[in-house]
């Protein structure tokens, strides 16, 4: 049984990703106890909740890509752009109308620029954005880059459709739905929105609410989503030692400056570190035999 880790919920509707935080604080008997991603209180799907010690590489989750079902519906527009808002307008759909969606939803594919909607969990000001709104007051963000990765098993019913998207993080699929809606003119509303992945962790590495317990832990070694950097002499590294090329025993491809999981002799992870070299470089190091270069410096450690 592990202590440390994450726990991959299946957050149902009609709760705060903070209610579940909340619950499994209770079940677990730990304050210590955080969550990546926020899901919007009528969404479901993965919510990846930080446990214990786990809780400190939350940050290497966040920009995670992410995959979503969503299903929409035209000729509707509510404040917070899902079905549980305040319905500001009501427009009538045409067959013209109808005939535009999925040619509509296509054209998204790719890098954009996409404001965050004035009902969200993002900051300003040490505020919640959502919070400015409750007391009407918008708050307009700048808008930021995102990217739309795929967009799959499109259909549609009617005024009603849906897809799977896969998306960079930071991308509101309400705001893409509200964005439909106005591009072809009546408007559009999320009726329903599920996260069936994030970054390594899909919708069947979920449990159920009611299952959260410390069993259900999974590794943090598991969870991020980085490259391995595998190196020998790991008690100097854990005692502040850089790490150099004569540490390193195996790894995976990456980039100057990418954060790389720390794997010791026994393949056991124990902290993440910053990469000062490509690894192409690293290969050439070791081929040649030559300097003793530093290859990351520590980042933070697992203890």
């Amino acid at each position: 049984m592990m202590n440390n880790g994450f726990l991959i919920v299946n957050k149902p509707e009609n709760m705060t990703s903070h209610d579940v935080v909340s619950i499994a604080r209770k079940k677990l008997n730990t304050k210590k106890i955080g969550h990546t991603g926020t899901l919007d209180p009528f969404a479901t799907g993965v919510l990846i909740l930080g446990i214990n010690k786990g809780t400190k590489f939350i940050e290497f989750l966040n920009k995670d890509i992410k995959k979503y079902f969503v299903r929409g519906k035209l000729g509707e527009i509510t404040d917070t752009f899902d079905k549980d808002g305040k319905v500001v307008e009501q427009n009538e759909v045409t067959n013209e109308d109808i005939k535009k969606i999925e040619p509509t939803i296509m054209s998204l594919l790719g890098k954009r620029m996409q404001t965050p909607p004035s009902y969200c969990a993002k900051k300003y000001k040490g505020k919640r954005l959502y919070e400015y709104a409750r007391k009407g007051e918008i708050i307009n963000l700048p808008p930021h880059e995102i990217e739309i990765f795929s967009i799959e098993n499109f259909s549609q019913e009617g005024k009603e459709f849906e897809f799977e998207v896969t998306v960079s993080a930071g991308t509101y699929i309400r705001s893409l739905i509200m964005e439909i809606g106005y591009i072809i003119g009546p408007g559009a509303v999320t009726i329903e929105l599920k996260r069936t992945q994030a970054g390594n962790m899909n919708i069947l590495n979920t449990i159920d609410i009611n299952d959260i317990s410390y069993e259900k832990i999974i590794s943090i070694n598991e969870v991020l989503n980085i490259p391995i950097l595998k190196v020998n002499n790991s008690d100097k590294i854990k005692n502040g030692i850089q790490i150099y090329k004569e540490f390193v025993e195996n790894y995976e491809k990456f980039k100057k400056d990418n954060f790389v999981k720390l794997i010791d002799e026994n393949d056991n992870f124990f902290g993440i570190a910053k990469a000062e070299k490509n690894s192409s470089f690293i290969k050439t190091l070791i081929k040649n035999n030559e300097r003793n270069d530093r290859i990351a410096k520590i980042y933070k450690i697992l203890r």
